[in-house]
């Protein structure tokens, strides 16, 4: 691809790229900044427009998904009704508008990342098929015996399977780095998990248990220095924070649209187009592909060639309308809320006699995970839902970290920007409720206490 502007069926070449006129902004009037106020924000997604059990809905689960605007409902509709058409084949009228506006939604995931090309960007299903794609696709082929793939013990099981598998079928090792007692990961602590023998570090942005903000761009130079990899997991950080790629110099980056506004069935690969282009396909198939013989074949430039079959047209136009949305707020404005909200919530339940509070009291973001005495996680989070708020109860995919806090589940509440103070209340009043209701039960702390400082 020489022009690294995506084009549309038409032939006319798609939006500006990063630094031309208009090519990291907002793309619609409608995208003027708007103030983040939770209360009004909620009008835009008809979901609050409802009780459970007789109680307004208190939304804490946000990091398993997040809830949709009304504007990216609307966007999926009407494309539905007006442009459908599959992308990238046909000359009709329909599939010159759903061509168009597919790759329009790639340069809105370009620009919100602020990678150089939409050459880089690539649609997968979710965070888990990002990372298998990278795990299969470029790191085993240059991966051998004797090599070393980085990890933490904090990682959801998304970024720490697709590397076990790996490592098994190349005789690579993995070597988790150390955290610390409540569970941060350090400068310090990366530089001695790295060395020469690193070939691959991959690392989660933010943990989804204990909101835990890892030092990217360090571990990027360390990395860059040993001639590795870095590949971030940005599952939990790129609904709540500003992201840059460029500054941060990360190779890889993965993340899903369902948990920033968008729909489910798409996630976003960002990786460096030298990567891209040195790679073999993971899948094959339709479309991707540039010549087809009975024997052979040749593939399509990046990114289409990583994109098999019908790819998730209707979706990605969903997560530009929600990306839209976010830029429209303003990610500096929705981190300083999140994060906010986060330690409000951490301090406040730390302070109930019987709460355990996992994770440090600095550095954590959007997430608070904890336990109410001896209550198993799924009786606590049955209660709160009989108060109309729903709460994440379980292992939240990273049992190797819930054996190292010795609990087999925590309560997890997660934070967005349609939640404000008057949630946070409830919850602790909600905790409050379940130490009533199982009265003497609550008294034995649970095992492992990892508050920190907290």
């Amino acid at each position: 691809m020489t022009d690294d502007r995506p084009r549309a069926a038409s032939g006319r070449p798609g939006p500006p790229r990063r630094g031309e006129r208009g090519g990291d902004r907002p793309m619609t009037d409608r995208n003027a900044r708007r103030p983040l106020v939770p209360k009004a924000l909620r009008a835009d997604f008809p979901i609050f427009d409802q009780t459970i059990a007789g109680k307004p809905l208190v939304y804490l689960d946000s990091a398993a998904t997040a809830q949709k605007p009304r504007a990216v409902l609307e966007a999926m509709t009407r494309f539905y009704e007006r442009d459908y058409a599959n992308v990238h084949r046909a000359v009709h009228t329909l599939a010159g508008r759903a061509t168009e506006a597919y790759e329009e939604a790639r340069e809105a995931v370009r620009r919100f990342l602020g990678a150089r090309s939409a050459a880089e960007i690539v649609f997968t299903r979710n965070t888990t098929g990002s990372l298998n794609l990278v795990a299969q696709a470029y790191a085993r082929p240059r991966l051998g015996p004797g090599d070393e793939i980085v990890l933490t013990p904090l990682e959801h099981h998304a970024n720490l399977l697709p590397w076990q598998r790996v490592a098994r079928e190349t005789g690579a090792r993995l070597v988790f780095i150390e955290p610390t007692d409540d569970l941060r990961i350090t400068e310090a602590a990366i530089d001695q998990a790295i060395t020469p023998r690193t070939k691959i570090v991959a690392l989660a942005h933010v943990s989804n248990v204990t909101g835990a903000v890892a030092p990217i761009a360090h571990a990027a130079r360390r990395a860059h220095a040993v001639g590795a990899v870095i590949v971030v997991d940005a599952a939990q950080s790129a609904p709540h924070l500003p992201l840059d790629v460029r500054a941060l110099d990360v190779d890889f980056l993965a993340f899903s649209g369902h948990k920033m506004l968008g729909p489910t069935g798409i996630g976003v690969l960002y990786a460096k187009e030298e990567h891209l282009r040195s790679m073999e396909p993971y899948e094959v198939g339709g479309e991707m592909i540039d010549r087809v013989t009975l024997f052979d074949a040749t593939w399509r430039e990046p990114p289409w060639k990583f994109e098999a079959g019908t790819p998730p047209i209707a979706e990605a136009i969903g997560l530009r309308a929600a990306i839209e949305y976010l830029e429209a707020i303003g990610m500096d404005a929705i981190e300083a809320h999140v994060v906010r909200l986060t330690n409000l919530a951490a301090e406040a339940l730390a302070n109930e006699p019987g709460v355990v509070v996992y994770g440090p009291r600095t550095d954590r973001h959007a997430v608070v995970a904890f336990n109410v005495g001896r209550i198993h996680a799924h009786d606590v989070s049955t209660i709160l839902d009989a108060e109309g708020i729903a709460v994440r109860a379980g292992h939240h995919c990273a049992q190797p970290l819930m054996t190292r806090l010795g609990v087999p589940a925590t309560v997890r509440a997660s934070f967005y920007l349609y939640n404000d103070e008057d949630d946070v209340e409830r919850l602790v009043v909600g905790v409050r409720r379940v130490k009533e209701f199982f009265g003497d039960v609550f008294g034995e702390p649970v095992p492992g206490d990892h508050r920190g400082s907290l």
